[in-house]
């Protein structure tokens, strides 16, 4: 009996096959937003059968003759449509805004950690950043929650506990390795999510 990996391996599969002559990119690009269309369906409805949920995408070789339709009329840049015509989900924001809003802030924070406004800026673009990161198309679900947890929930604990606690480094070396140790992990968890994303 197969399982539903397999029904959703079979059903991408199929269009991947009959989308064959549509563009390396834009079939990628379809396969993508199809595999992410199903992840967030089945979270939504966790109890819906992946039967239903795949027949609500329509047929693979429907779907592949809609976008090989647009191919061939030169609208690679028009919305890719389901069997239904709802337009799939495509990335509005360029992959670097969200990472670049995760990392600079805290950089200007720390480089002017006695300018309140510098602090309470660099929250509110790290949220924006982080709600950007989770909205967007180029990254799955994993890597998302992955990229929220290292570059906004653990350095707001982090500086939470320093400045609530005993905790914090007492003196400028120590305070300035602390704030190097968290841009690295900064800087090496936006270098992964660029390294990963989708296009």
């Amino acid at each position: 009996m197969k399982t539903s990996a397999d029904l959703v391996r079979d059903y991408l599969s199929t269009v991947e096959r009959e989308a064959s002559a549509v563009p390396a990119d834009r079939r990628q690009e379809l396969l993508a937003d199809l595999a992410e269309h199903i992840e967030v369906t089945r979270a939504e409805r966790p109890g819906a059968a992946i039967g239903d949920v795949l027949a609500e995408l329509g047929d693979p070789r429907a779907i592949a003759a809609t976008a090989l339709a647009e191919a061939g009329s030169g609208a690679l840049g028009a919305p890719a449509r389901g069997a239904a015509g709802a337009p799939a989900r495509r990335g509005k924001v360029h992959p670097l805004v969200p990472l670049l809003m995760l990392t600079v802030p805290y950089l200007v924070s720390t480089t002017l950690p006695h300018v309140p406004a510098a602090g309470f800026c660099s929250t509110l673009f790290r949220v924006i950043g982080a709600v950007l990161l989770c909205t967007s198309v180029h990254w799955t679900s994993v890597q998302k929650t992955t990229g929220v947890l290292l570059t906004a929930v653990l350095p707001t604990v982090a500086i939470s506990i320093w400045v609530v606690s005993a905790a914090a480094p007492s003196g400028d070396i120590p305070a300035l390795l602390a704030n190097l140790a968290m841009l690295a992990l900064l800087t090496a968890t936006t270098a992964w999510l660029w390294r990963t994303r989708r296009a």
